[in-house]
């Protein structure tokens, strides 16, 4: 299967709202989760100014003919540091294949696409967060655990 990676822009804004929210409902079912109003507009506020600033970079896998699979990276800047002396952080998100074209190198292209993105624009500071079921899936790529990360919950 020959995988095909597509970076999208401004024109895709609807393709890639409704590949968001397919994401969205994968990751986090109706059923468990509530949805605040608004979380569509949102995101699409946000793909639109992100997207027209050059801080988000998203694309769409293709094989057999359709979209198969997407991903997405903000890029923004911290306080340098010696691990990170140009401070520019690139933060891997929305990367989903359906089901039909899992392990199949989908995903794994997505990434690859992504962070020769970010590697492009001198950004070596690359990195994500991942559900339990997809720690393998990243550890195989190449990522390594953040262990001295912490959240503050909401």
């Amino acid at each position: 299967m020959e995988i095909r990676i597509q970076k999208a822009d401004l024109t895709d804004l609807d393709l890639l709202m409704q590949w968001r929210m397919e994401v969205l409902h994968e990751v986090f079912p109706s059923s468990e989760y509530f949805y605040p109003e608004g979380l569509e507009e949102e995101n699409r506020s946000y793909y639109e100014k992100a997207l027209a600033a050059g801080t988000h970079i998203a694309c769409f896998a293709h094989a057999d003919g359709e979209i198969v699979g997407c991903g997405g990276m903000c890029l923004y800047q911290e306080m340098p540091s010696p691990d990170n002396p140009g401070g520019w952080c690139a933060y891997i998100m929305n990367i989903y294949c359906r089901a039909a074209y899992r392990e199949q190198g989908v995903g794994s292209s997505i990434i690859h696409w992504l962070s020769e993105q970010a590697k492009e624009r001198d950004i070596t500071k690359i990195y994500l967060e991942t559900s339990e079921s997809g720690r393998g899936f990243y550890d195989k790529i190449g990522f390594l655990e953040m262990p001295d990360m912490m959240i503050m919950p909401g």
